[in-house]
C-alpha cells in the first residue's frame, strides 16, 4: 500500500469510528424479541439502541444486558420508549422534565458530535395531536441544535413509501413540514412492520435540519427481530450526508 492510499484508508477509518450506529425497533413488550435483540447488539457495532414497547416486569424494562446503559423515563410503566448505550464512551444526559411513558429523550455527546436523541410511541388510540405537543417540547429544549427522533408514529403515509396515507398520516405529514422535519425512511424491499394482517411503514426516523446531512446508511434489516417491527438501521456522524434512493421502486413484505 502507497502512501497515499495509506492516507485514504485513515481517513476512511476514522470516519467509520466517527460514526454512531444505531438501531431503531419496537419490541411489542416481548421477552423473545428482547433476548434476540441482545443477542444481535452482543456482536454488531451498534453504539445507540432507540426502543418502543419495551418488555417490563413490575413497571422495570428486563432483559437487557447490565453492561449497558439503558435511558427511561424514571417513574410509572415504560410503555413506550427506552434508549440503549453500548458504546462506553458516549456521554449521555437524561432529560427528565421531558421524558415520559412514551417519549424518552437523552443529550448525546461524543468527540466532536453532539445531539439530541428521542425515543418515541404514538398511541393509536391517541390523539396524534397530542404526540404533536410532545414533539413542541422537544424542538424548543433542543432549540437549535440537532435532533434525532425514533418513532413508532402508528401513521402511514406514501410520503415514507407506505402503500396508502391514512388520515393520521396526513396529519403527520403536514405537522413535519410546518417544524422543518425530515422523514429519513428510504424506499424498501421491506416494511418496518409486517404480520399476517398488514403491512406498513408506521416506523419513522426523523431528523432536524441540523441533523439531516450526518445521517446515512438508513435500512430495513433482513435479520429476524422476532417481533413484526423490524430492525431499522442507520448511522450518525461525520461523513454521514444522507442520500434517499430514488432509484429502488420495489416494495415488498417481510
Amino acid at each position: 500500500m502507497d502512501n497515499t492510499s495509506y492516507q485514504h484508508y485513515l481517513v476512511a477509518l476514522s470516519t467509520h469510528q466517527e460514526q454512531k450506529h444505531c438501531i431503531q425497533t419496537n419490541l411489542q413488550h416481548s421477552r423473545f424479541a428482547t433476548y434476540n435483540l441482545m443477542n444481535v447488539i452482543d456482536t454488531d457495532e451498534s453504539d445507540l439502541i432507540l426502543l418502543q414497547e419495551p418488555y417490563e416486569y413490575q413497571n422495570r424494562p428486563v432483559g437487557t444486558a447490565k453492561k449497558y446503559r439503558i435511558f427511561t423515563a424514571r417513574k410509572g410503566k415504560h410503555r413506550a420508549a427506552i434508549i440503549i448505550i453500548k458504546n462506553s464512551k458516549i456521554d449521555a444526559k437524561l432529560i427528565a422534565k421531558i421524558s415520559d411513558e412514551d417519549t424518552v429523550l437523552l443529550e448525546i455527546i461524543h468527540k466532536n458530535l453532539k445531539f439530541s436523541a428521542a425515543s418515541m410511541y404514538f398511541d393509536i388510540e391517541d390523539q396524534i395531536e397530542n404526540n404533536f405537543n410532545k414533539m413542541d417540547d422537544i424542538l424548543r429544549f433542543v432549540s437549535g441544535g440537532k435532533i434525532l427522533i425514533a418513532a413508532d408514529s402508528n401513521s402511514q403515509s406514501k410520503a415514507w413509501h407506505d402503500v396508502k396515507t391514512n388520515p393520521r398520516g396526513r396529519k403527520m405529514e403536514q405537522y413535519l413540514a410546518s417544524k422543518q422535519l425530515h422523514i429519513i425512511n428510504e424506499e424498501s424491499d421491506w416494511f418496518t412492520f409486517s404480520n399476517t394482517r398488514e403491512s406498513s411503514n408506521i416506523d419513522l426516523t426523523i431528523a432536524n435540519n441540523n441533523l439531516i446531512a450526518a445521517v446515512s446508511g438508513w435500512e430495513i434489516s433482513a435479520e429476524e427481530s422476532l417481533s413484526d417491527h423490524n430492525y431499522l438501521k442507520y448511522k450518525i456522524g461525520e461523513g454521514g450526508a444522507n442520500r434517499h434512493n430514488s432509484d429502488n421502486k420495489s416494495q415488498g413484505t417481510k
